[in-house]
């Protein structure tokens, strides 16, 4: 199958997955993930619908930006280390990947500085891995309201990765207590769901799915 024929692929499959569990598929947007694929192989995807795509590292992002066309979408959904922040202000429509305060503080002034307002959504580890970034479910309730007075950023939010098990009950879980902290700070989006986990995440209410392999994968 071409890259083309993927993505449309698993778009039918996500309203299939959405209707059967009684969600409209208008609330849930693919985000195609293209990490490491050279804008020859981004375009094809984009012809066949996709207008919004995720990057992993804000230099590989930049140099795509400059070369795609300008209906696309481009969010960040790798991490963001703070001397990057000044590079990526301004460049992406959402920023998934803010799994500090200190980093949220650094958006915050570098958009006020550059006169814009930074979608974000902040990372939540709902895992408790040691391994995955992002503030535990305590530390964003502890810190949400010196977060919410910050200006020239939107939080629009959350972000999480499940680990990657066999497990669905576990998988499930994570995306489930994000889920409620979304709702217990009446934010909009959930991002969460990859190429092997999606249809749980949306079971569980995600908003926007990161998906790279199943649609960019080499057959």
């Amino acid at each position: 199958m071409t890259v083309g024929e993927r993505y449309r692929e698993l778009v039918d499959e996500i309203v299939t997955v959405a209707g059967n569990c009684g969600r409209d598929p208008n609330e849930i947007k693919l985000v195609a993930v293209t990490k490491g694929c050279p804008l020859e192989h981004v375009l094809p995807a984009y012809e066949a619908g996709a207008k919004i795509f995720g990057e992993n590292r804000v230099q590989e992002a930049l140099s795509k930006i400059d070369q795609a066309p300008n209906e696309i979408d481009w969010h960040l959904i790798g991490s963001l280390q703070k001397n990057k922040v000044r590079k990526a202000v301004g460049r992406f429509s959402l920023i998934h990947s803010v799994d500090s305060v200190d980093l949220a503080r650094k958006i915050s002034e570098v958009s006020v500085e550059q006169g814009v307002v930074s979608p974000i959504l902040l990372q939540v580890n709902t895992s408790g891995e040691e391994t995955k970034h992002g503030l535990t479910p305590f530390e964003l309730t502890e810190a949400w309201p010196s977060l919410l007075p910050l200006k020239g950023i939107d939080i629009q939010g959350l972000m999480t990765m499940a680990p990657f098990v066999d497990d669905p009950q576990l998988i499930r879980e994570c995306f489930r207590k994000l889920r409620l902290l979304r709702d217990r700070h009446g934010l909009k989006h959930l991002s969460m769901g990859m190429s092997h986990d999606w249809q749980l995440a949306i079971e569980e209410g995600a908003t926007l799915l990161r998906v790279g392999t199943a649609i960019f994968q080499t057959d």
